[in-house]
């Protein structure tokens, strides 16, 4: 596939399917170049044979959610001010109705049990911030005053100004008459102009203060509302949670789980007896975030009870799903994720298996749906009924005419025995091929068997691709990531060059004598690394890297915390690990690509590392992309994503050449 090719990944979200099992909505999501952003719709089928049909027409419709009768459905669209807003449509199809009209929109929402309210999460701006007052604009808006640790977040901004609150709000009818316009001309008995109406009722705040608040269900009975709070910390980072049940009448609240529990949680679902389940992991101290073993726990009287091994599982960026007495939930493992149930007895059993990365799932009385990727479609839903799995749509055909290469798996013995796994993706033809050795970010992530726009538009101007999961990465065990803890730039290091030269010993096609290398993020820093300590590069793309963990904790979101964890404190122990440090002993050319908006690795990593190099004589060059952040390759703008490719193909060109 070619860059402009992008516009064909269509990506499938977490599904919802009906109370009695007879039909199911899921959204889509693709990079749109003329739009020049990510489109997609709501979509319904029925099961177990229908067709996918689009049920609704706008431009980024997403997060769909059935009401617990089945009968209507609730989803996030846009509003005239571009903010997303919980919008409600009959479940059959029709004209949707704007439910919420909060001030900077939407971020999650969820249905009471009797299919009566909506509850939703918002963030609420200091007054006179974020456009609350007509006509000021964000250079005339009152100085921040921070006292706090944490005061900004990558893709948000500033936080502490305008935390998110629970708000609960009377789901709208789908039925009545619509509102209209006013009047431009007020009558002469009027007091004032009409203000023009957009939703049929105001919703009311639960919760109020600086906290701010994530994660959101309703307890069985409906009367309370679970959700966990986050408060900005005055000195030091703490990654436990806490977790509170908010009285929908507004008459209190009361305390679930407690710091002393010693949890980060990251989701929380309800069980229809009242049980509540989430995923959490265990953080020590407060800030050891390395390699979690995110878990399944049940919240019981006696406290919380791990489900899962945090040696062996990884839940990841998952979500629960209640399953009859059980809970689905998604296992990272060798580059898959796959589904899994999991008993109150703490008993795993897969779902879904084999070639896929699961990324969202339903049930209702054994039927299960879930969203995935393959190697062959960037997203697909799938049907698990009997324990056979069928595809229901063809979401990937457009990218497989675009031209794919299906990489080959491969695992190679590094210099002391250890097992690196990845795999290399190769053109057509005999060779001999340039080779690009490319590395993922994290680190505690890892490369999958999705397809991967990143390595098929190399594929297809010419390169071989070779790109593994080294010690560090996720979905081998708790310890294979833990084993770089303060020791970045030894075991993992070690692992991609080890790799790159079983790759290239593996297959003769593969040009050993020309090789690039490149990664974004953690893989930056590792590029950045590699090409201090080993010279035969032709050139390197180091981009949006964690470049010097000095800076980097006065000015990344997470720099309170991730480089204390993963370099250390002490001035020796964060130089031993630091590519600034050595960056004096790069030959290497190496093209610095970064964006303006990344709060997670900020833009001055990028600025430092390029004027060190220019300094002592190393060819560099620089691309800084404008409005973008920390997300750009993955949710940057479409056209600004196919101009990163275009620079890093002309970059390869000139270095690497093909031909």
């Amino acid at each position: 596939m070619r860059a402009e090719d992008i516009d064909k990944l269509i990506s499938v979200g977490r599904p919802d399917i009906a109370p009695d099992g007879s039909f199911a909505v899921f959204a889509t999501s693709r990079p749109d170049l003329v739009a020049n952003r990510a489109v997609g719709q709501v979509w319904r089928v029925d099961l177990p044979d229908g067709a996918p049909r689009r049920l609704t027409r706008g431009t980024a419709d997403a997060s769909p959610r059935l009401s617990p009768d089945g009968t209507r459905l609730a989803f996030v669209r846009a509003d005239a001010k571009g903010k997303p807003q919980v919008h409600v449509v009959a479940a059959a199809g029709g004209e949707p109705v704007q439910a919420t009209d909060a001030v900077l929109g939407v971020e999650h929402f969820a249905w009471s049990p009797d299919g009566a309210t909506l509850a939703f999460l918002a963030r609420v701006p200091e007054d006179g911030r974020y456009g609350s007052v007509e006509g000021l604009d964000a250079a005339a808006e009152a100085p921040r005053h921070i006292t706090g640790i944490r005061w900004h977040a990558n893709g948000v901004g500033y936080v502490a100004d305008r935390p998110a609150h629970v708000f609960v709000i009377p789901v709208p009818s789908v039925e009545g008459e619509p509102f209209y316009e006013p009047a431009a001309a007020v009558r002469a008995d009027d007091a004032e102009a009409p203000t023009k109406t957009i939703v049929a009722a105001e919703a009311r705040q639960l919760t109020s203060g600086d906290s701010s608040y994530s994660g959101l269900a309703f307890t069985a009975d409906g009367r309370e509302l679970i959700s966990v709070p986050d408060v900005i910390e005055p000195d030091r980072r703490d990654l436990r949670s806490r977790l509170v049940a908010f009285a929908v009448d507004g008459s209190g609240e009361r305390e679930l789980l407690g710091v002393d529990a010693g949890l980060s949680l990251d989701g929380v679902e309800v069980a229809g007896d009242g049980t509540v389940a989430v995923l959490a992991h265990e953080v020590g101290d407060g800030i050891d975030f390395i390699a979690p073993g995110v878990g399944l726990f049940l919240i019981e009287p006696d406290g919380p009870r791990r489900l899962t091994d945090a040696e062996t599982i990884e839940l990841g960026d998952s979500h629960i799903t209640v399953d009859g007495e059980g809970f689905l939930v998604q296992d990272v493992t060798r580059g898959r994720v796959r589904l899994v149930r999991v008993t109150r007895a703490g008993e795993i059993s897969e779902v879904l298996g084999g070639d896929v990365e699961v990324g969202g799932h339903a049930a209702h009385d054994g039927r299960i749906l879930a969203s995935v990727a393959r190697p062959d479609s960037f997203g697909e839903l799938v049907l698990i009924e009997a324990g056979e799995a069928r595809t229901l749509t063809a979401f990937g055909a457009g990218a497989a005419a675009s031209g794919i290469a299906l990489p080959r798996e491969l695992t190679v013995d590094g210099r002391d025995g250890y097992p690196v796994h990845g795999w290399v993706a190769t053109p057509e033809g005999d060779g001999p091929f340039p080779v690009i050795l490319q590395i993922h970010g994290g680190p505690y992530a890892s490369y999958g068997i999705h397809l991967f726009d990143e390595t098929q538009v190399l594929v297809d101007a010419g390169y071989a691709v070779v790109y593994c999961n080294p010690r560090g990465s996720a979905g081998y065990g708790r310890a294979h990531g833990r084993s770089i803890r303060q020791q970045m730039g030894t075991l993992d290091f070690a692992d991609v060059i080890d790799f790159l030269d079983g790759a290239i010993a593996d297959d003769a096609r593969l040009d050993g004598q020309r090789v690039g290398v490149m990664g974004g993020s953690y893989g930056g820093y590792l590029t950045a690394w590699v090409i201090a300590h080993d010279h035969r590069f032709a050139g390197a793309i180091v981009e949006r890297g964690f470049l010097d963990p000095v800076s980097f904790q006065g000015t990344s979101d997470i720099g309170t915390f991730f480089g204390d964890e993963y370099v250390g404190l002490s001035a020796d122990d964060i130089a031993r690990q630091s590519p600034m440090a050595v960056v004096g002993q790069v030959t290497t050319p190496t093209f610095v690509i970064h964006s303006e908006l990344d709060f997670r690795c900020p833009l001055e990593q990028a600025t430092r590392y390029y004027s060190a190099l220019k300094r002592q004589g190393t060819e560099a060059e620089m691309l800084v992309f404008p409005g973008e952040n920390h997300e750009l390759t993955r949710s940057g703008q479409p056209r600004h994503r196919v101009q990163r490719f275009e620079a890093v193909l002309d970059w390869w060109q000139r270095h690497l050449p093909v031909s």
